[in-house]
């Protein structure tokens, strides 16, 4: 598995790659994370790991932007999956439906 970033570190074509996003990234609204998974979802991957364990708190766009991500992964026959997702990000995506859809790993509760 390789990172999606800018540099493209590692071959393309790989069939899944690993997307870490954090606190700082959301900042500044979702138009990084947008590219990030646009470019992950071009270099032909089926699978896309998004590891959120940086992040306390998913916004309601950055949700969109897995979501349309997962949309091309499914047409490919993969998905999106969400690694070290919080208590908040949990409750998200419980409230909206979209556990059912996006592929939940290694969750952990760091609400205190």
């Amino acid at each position: 598995m390789r990172p999606a970033d800018p540099d493209h570190d590692g071959p393309r074509g790989t069939d899944e790659v690993l997307v870490r996003l954090t606190d700082d990234m959301l900042a500044d609204g979702v138009a990084d994370i947008r590219w990030l998974l646009h470019d992950a979802v071009l270099t032909g991957a089926r699978h896309v790991v998004v590891d959120v364990r940086e992040v306390e708190q998913l916004s309601s766009p950055a949700v969109a932007s897995l979501l349309s991500a997962h949309r091309a992964c499914r047409a490919r026959g993969g998905s999106v999956v969400v690694r070290g997702a919080n208590r908040r990000t949990l409750d998200l995506l419980h409230r909206t439906g979209l556990w059912r859809v996006l592929d939940l790993e290694g969750s952990r509760d760091r609400s205190a």
